[in-house]
């Protein structure tokens, strides 16, 4: 099991879990869209979630909640990289790029990104060949469909082995382009293409994804899997996103992409108060 990144000139050590701050520049984002599209409110969002223990700062100029609409390359790119430079310029923290789109990608990259996060698992055209050129960490998620629809044909023959099939697939795509085994961190997707009950499925079994060997990564944060089960609006789901995030971690989840950065640092550090006496 790789317990280590290499993201550019930083390594990310993940003998234990490290938290990725959700930052998203987009109007449209299920939970905070429109709050931070200007330069000035995501600097300090920034700032604040590095203060409060951030490892990563995942940055996504267009929304993957369901329903969400397509932006084109040119609007992402004018949300996202003055966003990179200027963290780049200002703080010592890695930074990941939320895309799909292999210009932004390559874009990001150039101005020093130091992880993708591909919620299409660099199934699009060009995704590979540009981080086979690269050496950075790269985030395969897996999904079914797209986010426009994805929640109204969900389907699958067997949860766990048809996701299992995707990541082996996705995983030999990335070594027959170039890219080593060893940038690769998987997540299962929660929220993209699963009901209620199968999200809980995944979460309670997390751990069979640890056969790849490869970090994993849980985002359940402020999700409908939450709101759906406490009956409760967006606003009202930290205990239930800490709760969820504690228990990814029980189950092996190396990296945990959260809103709320101070309180599962916290929870997190109980977690490992504990574990010791176990």
């Amino acid at each position: 099991m790789l317990t280590s990144l290499q993201c550019n000139q930083k390594i990310l050590d993940l003998s234990s879990p490290k938290v990725m701050g959700i930052l998203n520049v987009t109007p449209d984002s299920f939970s905070d869209g429109g709050k931070f599209t200007q330069l000035d409110s995501a600097l300090k969002q920034t700032e604040q979630m590095i203060i409060d223990g951030a490892a990563i700062i995942d940055i996504g100029g267009e929304s993957t909640r369901p329903g969400a609409l397509e932006v084109n390359e040119k609007d992402e790119l004018a949300r996202v990289l003055p966003l990179l430079k200027a963290i780049k310029t200002r703080f010592d923290v890695l930074v990941s790029i939320d895309t799909s789109k292999a210009v932004v990608m390559a874009e990001a990259l150039e101005f020093g990104a130091d992880i993708i996060n591909d919620v299409r698992a660099l199934q699009n055209i060009g995704c590979l060949e540009v981080l086979a050129h690269s050496n950075v960490p790269i985030c395969l998620m897996h999904m079914q469909g797209v986010p426009r629809t994805m929640q109204t044909q969900i389907q699958y023959n067997d949860l766990f082995a048809d996701i299992h099939r995707f990541f082996q697939h996705r995983i030999h795509a990335c070594e027959q382009a170039g890219i080593k085994r060893e940038r690769l961190i998987l997540d299962p997707g929660f929220g993209f293409g699963k009901t209620l009950a199968q999200n809980y499925q995944l979460l309670a079994n997390l751990q069979q994804f640890k056969q790849f060997k490869l970090p994993l990564l849980s985002g359940t944060s402020r999700k409908s899997m939450i709101g759906n089960i406490l009956e409760c609006s967006i606003e009202q789901r930290l205990a239930g996103s800490l709760t969820t995030a504690i228990i990814a971690v029980q189950q092996g989840a190396n990296i945990l992409r959260v809103h709320d950065v101070k309180e599962t640092v916290d929870a997190i550090k109980i977690l490992q108060a504990t574990a010791q006496y176990q």
